[in-house]
C-alpha cells in the first residue's frame, strides 16, 4: 500500500493515524493538521485517503472541491446514507476513483486498542489491496457488498448497540431508584443472562458519570435519524431511542459520551 493520509482529525481520524502511520491529516480545524496546510495536498500526495467526516453531505462537499487522480482510493468510514454513498461510489468510478465505505464498528477508544471490527462496502479486488491497511486498526474485517452495504450494515449494528447503551442507562437509574448500589449492580448485570459488552465499556462511565466523549453523544442521534430515515418497517425502540437522545442533546449532553443518554432518564 501507498502513501495514505487523513482527511477529518476528530476522534476517529486522530486514532486511525496513530494506528496507520499516515504521514498526513488534514480537518477544518488548523490545530489538528499533521503536514498539510491545505487538504489539497493530501490529494496530491497520498494514494490512499482516508474520510473521517461527520456526515455525507460534509464528505461529498469536500470530494467535489477537489482534484480526484484516478487510481485514488478513497476509504470513506462516515456512518452515512446507505443510498447516498452508493451513489456517490458510482459517481467516483466513473472518474476512476476507488471507493470504499468503511464503517467501523467500535469507538475511537477500542480502534487505538486494535479492537474494532470494520464492515466494508465496494469493489471486492479493491478491499483485498487495502486488507493490510485494515488490519493495522481492526481485530476483524469483512467484505459485505457493494458500495453502501457498509453503511447498511453500519446502521443495523449500531441501532442494536445504541439500544443496549440505552437499555443499561435505564437499568441502572432504576437500579439507583431502588436504592441499590450501582457497582455492585453492574457487576451482577456482568455476570447474568442480561451481560452486553456495552457494560465493560460504558457501565462505569455511566455509574461516575464521567461523559469524557471517546463517542459523542450527538454523533449517535445523528445515526438514529438515519436508521428511521432508511426504515420501510416501523421501529419503535429506536424512536423511544431518538427521544431519549434529543432529550440528553437538550439538556446540553450533544457533545459528551453517548454514554450520557443515562441523563435524559435521571434529569426531570
Amino acid at each position: 500500500m501507498n502513501a495514505h493520509g487523513i482527511i477529518g482529525m476528530g476522534l476517529m481520524g486522530s486514532a486511525l493515524m496513530r494506528m496507520t502511520d499516515a504521514p498526513r491529516g488534514w480537518d477544518i480545524n488548523a490545530s489538528r493538521c499533521v503536514n498539510a496546510a491545505t487538504v489539497n495536498e493530501l490529494f496530491e500526495h497520498c494514494d490512499v485517503l482516508f474520510l473521517c467526516l461527520p456526515n455525507s453531505n460534509i464528505v461529498r462537499s469536500v470530494l467535489h472541491a477537489a482534484s480526484l487522480n484516478p487510481g485514488l482510493i478513497l476509504i470513506d468510514t462516515t456512518t452515512g446514507d446507505p443510498a447516498e454513498m452508493a451513489e456517490l461510489g458510482a459517481e467516483l468510478a466513473a472518474q476512476g476513483v476507488h471507493y470504499l465505505d468503511a464503517t467501523v464498528s467500535g469507538s475511537s477508544a477500542q480502534l487505538l486498542q486494535r479492537d474494532v471490527l470494520v464492515m466494508v462496502g465496494g469493489e471486492a479486488a479493491v478491499f483485498e489491496q487495502c486488507r493490510d491497511l485494515f488490519a493495522k486498526f481492526a481485530r476483524d474485517i469483512v467484505h459485505v457488498g457493494p458500495c453502501g452495504s457498509g453503511a447498511k450494515m453500519k446502521l443495523v449494528t449500531n441501532l442494536v448497540l445504541g439500544l443496549n447503551r440505552a437499555a443499561l442507562a435505564e437499568g441502572l437509574a432504576f437500579a439507583w431508584d431502588l436504592d441499590l448500589n450501582p457497582a455492585q449492580t453492574l457487576d451482577i448485570m456482568r455476570r447474568s443472562m442480561a451481560y452486553s459488552r456495552i457494560m465493560d465499556t460504558k457501565g462505569e462511565k455511566m455509574i461516575t458519570q464521567d461523559f469524557t466523549p471517546q463517542a459523542k453523544l450527538s454523533q449517535h442521534l445523528k445515526d438514529v435519524r438515519l436508521m428511521l430515515a432508511a426504515s420501510s418497517i416501523p421501529l419503535p425502540l429506536s424512536e423511544t431511542h431518538r427521544q431519549l437522545l434529543e432529550k440528553a442533546e437538550a439538556l446540553g449532553f450533544g457533545d459528551a459520551d453517548n454514554s450520557a443518554v443515562i441523563k435524559a432518564i435521571l434529569e426531570p
